[in-house]
């Protein structure tokens, strides 16, 4: 996470937002007390967005759920995959 301040971000615009874009890092920009915004990738927005998705079918959050809990229990398998 980068912090900067408004005058700071205006001052290097370019090189803030090419760390956000390039390294996935999240960019906080002090706007004042208790007041600030937050930019993050176009990618990273997209699949928090996709994961705000699934989580909104109480179905989709309990197959996640229990697959999260079978990886974390080591209750898993894998394959090989099929080379030509």
């Amino acid at each position: 996470m980068v912090v900067a301040s408004i005058s700071d971000f205006r001052k290097d615009i370019k090189s803030y937002l090419d760390r956000v874009s390039k390294n996935f890092e999240t960019l906080i920009i002090n706007r004042g007390k208790d007041s600030g915004i937050v930019v993050i990738s176009l990618q990273e927005y997209n699949s928090l967005m996709a994961t705000n998705h699934e989580l909104t079918s109480r179905n989709n959050e309990l197959r996640l759920d229990s697959a999260i809990l079978k990886l974390k229990n080591t209750d898993s398998f894998s394959k090989d995959l099929i080379e030509d």
